[in-house]
């Protein structure tokens, strides 16, 4: 593709490359249309929580090579463990291959300082119940299985389509409290150490906004998923952007070519190295998470 857009820095997160819900056709093609001097991955980038090693569709496996690609070709990638891939995150604060890996980062972008972190130390579930998580995991794999053959008939009717899992989250009132509970956690944490912006995912809620606290206000953001919302952040010439991709008319992925794959042979595609050992337990603090060191540079 030519005429590639060109940006200071880029951040994707929840790909949930490996599950029945992962957009990755679209993906790929957002992935061929820019150039970034920055690509931060923040988190749930290989879904190891529900791979399924029959099903692994053949888009999946071009979005990592492109991947490689904008690596190899002089972007800097940055991949942030998340909930789902935290099988890496023993491994954080290397540079393996053509990527770095980290827990979290942080970075001076346009005179202020960001703070780059998936955000699953703030979701009780996670750090309290871990299989109640998975099995919610799992619930929502399912539903979005379903919510695409659903969208697809509805599609053929020449109805509008619809997210049921949004439907669901929206009526649930635990569950908006949830957001609204993790966005101003995120926010007090990174508030109190002095950063002006702080940059999330895991929510799957594609967000820019203040949030004021007793103790300031902070830029927060969050860059959605490409499993219902299609989104990524974009920062260029000192200015901070939400891209949405458009969901493009197809038939559900499934009918997509599978490609033998398993978890393990993925990472080692996508660092460039061969990782040994089982999972490592959850952070139990976003401290856990920080880089060891000073870790900021200029984007």
């Amino acid at each position: 593709m030519k005429n590639k857009r060109l940006l200071d820095l880029v951040v994707l997160s929840d790909l949930h490359l490996g599950t029945f819900g992962c957009h990755a056709k679209e993906l790929l093609s957002y992935l061929k249309g820019i150039k970034p001097r920055v690509l931060i991955l923040n988190g749930d980038i290989i879904d190891m929580w529900n791979f399924r090693k029959r099903y692994f569709p053949k888009s999946h496996l071009k979005v990592l090579k492109r991947i490689i690609t904008l690596a190899q070709q002089g972007t800097e990638v940055v991949y942030i463990t998340g909930n789902h891939d935290e099988m890496l995150r023993r491994f954080a604060d290397m540079d393996l291959g053509l990527l770095k890996l980290r827990n979290a980062y942080s970075a001076e972008l346009g005179g202020e300082r960001v703070w780059f972190f998936h955000g699953d130390v703030f979701d009780a579930s996670i750090q309290n119940a871990k299989w109640l998580a998975k099995l919610g995991g799992w619930s929502y794999d399912a539903l979005i299985w379903l919510n695409r053959w659903i969208n697809l008939a509805l599609e053929r009717m020449g109805r509008e389509k619809f997210s049921l899992s949004k439907k669901v989250k929206d009526g649930v009132k635990k569950a908006v409290a949830f957001v609204a509970d993790f966005e101003l956690a995120a926010a007090e944490w990174a508030l109190a150490r002095d950063y002006q912006r702080v940059v999330c995912g895991h929510i799957h809620q594609p967000q820019m906004r203040t949030i004021t606290t007793k103790n300031g206000s902070i830029f927060y953001m969050n860059s959605g998923d490409w499993v219902e919302n299609c989104t990524a952040l974009e920062f260029h010439n000192n200015v901070w952007s939400l891209y949405t991709h458009a969901h493009v008319s197809r038939t559900v992925e499934e009918d997509d070519e599978k490609v033998d794959a398993n978890a393990s042979e993925l990472v080692r595609l996508i660092l460039g190295t061969d990782l040994s050992g089982g999972a490592s337990a959850p952070a139990e603090s976003p401290e856990e998470l920080l880089p060891r060191g000073k870790r900021a540079r200029s984007a």
